[in-house]
Formats: structure tokens, sequence, C-alpha cells
């Protein structure tokens, strides 16, 4: 009775992995399907593009050498009803002439009927140069090296100065402390729409605009998400080691350098990857103060110049976009362990 009571259960919990197993792999495929058809649009040809009838996938249309021309080759449906893939040799409005590709010593076949009315023959043929393409239309070195030197010392600003203050708030006893940190998270609610034209003067009236500056000395002065982030992981640390190294004579910055630093790793990364994708992705920012300054265009502003002007060739501002996705997916893949571990335990208090 146990036993076949025990069997329906499996049988449930076996359905639901299989359920929750499907549901992710379709929420995986709607999430990818930008991406693949970022890659596939990278492929083609202009021609492909501007093709109606084209297929999806890269192609382009077959053609066949004959007498030392080339011919479009078409799906050619014969009297017996067989559909045949021949070359059109000559043109006409009644009827017209095809070179059989497999069989051209036989000549010129007669076909009656309008050639417009065909499908052509398409062919799998990925333009792998569209990415050579862009790479030599674009100062590609010049935007990856700026874009690096930006999302580089931006990350390691944020993550210096939001390990400080969230140690001050997760290990010290500060007045009005619980204030303070409402007070700090109060600004991650604050529209940057309502700071940006006093931020803006700010920065102009000290000189500032036209250079990096404005980009990269905020990072170092904390931001709420990541230090409510890092206050979270500070906080599961057990204040018994803090405890143990001020016994052995530890000042406060030699136990947040030797004990909740090297323990905060997965968090640290967390914020990490978080700021360096945000800083890789900025647009508004160096859009308003690096404007005629294109030595210093990040990558997103650079790809924005290309798009202008070639608006037209999607299958290069495709392979743009991809060229410069490589480095943020390289540096994900490199530190996902890390990441995963930080986005879970960041967001638990112990």
């Amino acid at each position: 009775m146990a036993a076949n009571t025990i069997a329906p259960k499996k049988i449930r919990v076996a359905g639901m992995k299989l359920a929750l197993t499907g549901l992710a792999l379709a929420v995986l495929f709607l999430f990818l399907i930008p991406m693949f058809y970022g890659v596939v649009t990278a492929l083609k040809t202009d021609q492909q593009l501007s093709t109606i009838d084209a297929p999806w996938w890269p192609a382009a249309e077959s053609t066949f050498t004959y007498e030392g021309k080339e011919y479009g080759v078409y799906s050619v449906p014969m009297p017996d009803g067989e559909v045949r893939e021949l070359a059109l040799y000559k043109k006409g409005r009644k009827s017209s002439q095809f070179i059989d590709p497999q069989n051209p010593e036989a000549g010129p076949i007669e076909w009656e009927g309008a050639w417009r009315q065909l499908e052509c023959v398409w062919t799998y043929s990925p333009q792998w140069s569209n990415f050579v393409d862009a790479w030599n239309t674009v100062n590609f070195p010049r935007l990856l090296w700026n874009t690096l030197v930006y999302a580089g010392i931006t990350t390691f600003g944020a993550v210096l100065s939001s390990a400080l203050v969230a140690y001050g708030f997760s290990r010290f006893k500060i007045p009005g402390k619980g204030v303070l940190f409402m007070l700090m998270l109060s600004t991650v609610i604050l529209p940057g729409a309502v700071t940006l034209i006093p931020t803006y003067f700010v920065f102009l009236k000290i000189g500032w605009v036209g250079t990096w500056l404005p980009l990269i000395i905020p990072a170092f002065f904390s931001w709420g998400t990541n230090t409510f982030l890092l206050r979270q992981f500070f906080m599961s640390i057990p204040r018994e080691l803090d405890e143990a190294a001020m016994i052995d004579g530890a000042s406060p910055l030699r136990i947040f350098t030797s004990i909740i630093l090297p323990t905060s790793g997965p968090a640290l990364t967390a914020v990490a990857l978080f700021h360096f994708f945000w800083a890789w992705n900025d647009f508004f920012g160096p859009l308003i103060y690096l404007a005629g300054k294109p030595d210093k265009f990040p990558i997103t502003v650079g790809l924005t110049a290309f798009n202008n002007l070639y608006s037209q060739s999607t299958n290069l501002i495709q392979a743009a976009s991809l060229i410069s996705a490589v480095i943020p997916v390289i540096v994900f893949f490199l530190a996902q362990k890390q990441f995963m571990q930080g986005v879970v335990v960041t967001g638990v208090e112990k």
C-alpha cells in the first residue's frame, strides 16, 4: 500500500521537474532570440537584406557560370511536374531559355512561362567579411580602449568606496546610523533627470566638461545599491572574527583588509560585474560630457555615430554590435561562478 502511494508522488515530482525545466528552456529561448537575430543578420549580404522573399538564414543567390558568364539559378517547374534548378540563360516575356548546371553540354532548354514568377535558389553563404568591414570602418581599438579604461577605473572606484561605506554601516556604532542608511538608499530612487542639470552645471563651472573626470570621479563616492548589497554580506560575516583579530592587535583598517575583503570575494565580484556591465553600456553620461571629443568616445557613443552613417547596412551595424559585446561576454564567463555566488548571498542577511 505504501509503495503504491510513493510511486504517484515520484511521478508528480518528476513531472514538476520536467515542467520547470521546459519553462526554463522556453524563457532561455525567448531571451536568446535577439542575440540569435543579431548573429544571423550580421552574416547576411546587403542584397539578401533588400530582397523580400530571401530566406531568414545567411544565404546568397545561387549562380552558374556558363561560357564565361554567371547566370542566376531558379527553381523551374517542368511539364512533367518535376521542379529542377536551372540557370536562366536568356530572359523572355512568354518563354525563356535555361541551362541545366548538371548537364550544360545539352545546351539551352526552352521553357514557357514568366521567369519573374520563379523562385530564386539560395545557398548557405555566411558573410564573415562583415565583421572585418565593421572593424575597419570604425576605430574599434580606440573605442574599446576608451571603454575599458572607463569601465575598469570606475569599477575599481565603485567597489572600493562601496566596500568602505558598507563596512562602516555593518560594523560600527554611528549616531543616527539607521537614518543615514535610509537617506543613502533614498538616492537610488531619485531620478537621474532631476540631478542632471545641476550636476552638469557644477562640472561645467569647474572645467571638467569635455574630460573623463565627471564620469570617473563620482564612482569613488559610493553608490547606494552597491553599498546595500555589500552591507548585507558583511553583516553575515561572524563578528567573532573581528574580535579575535582585535585581541591580536589588529586595527579596524587591518580587519577590513585582512578579514572582510578576503571573505567577501563573491559579493565583491557581483558588485564589480554589475558596475562593469553598467559602465560598458553607459551611453547618456559620455554623450553629454564628452560631446565634441570623438577621440574620447566609448564604444556606445562610437557605435551610435556608426549607425547614423550606415543606417542602411543593418548587417554591418549588427556585426559592430557583436564585436562590442565580446569583452563583456568573456568577462562574465570568466567570473560567472563568483558572480552567481555573490548574487545569491548578497541579498541574504544572517
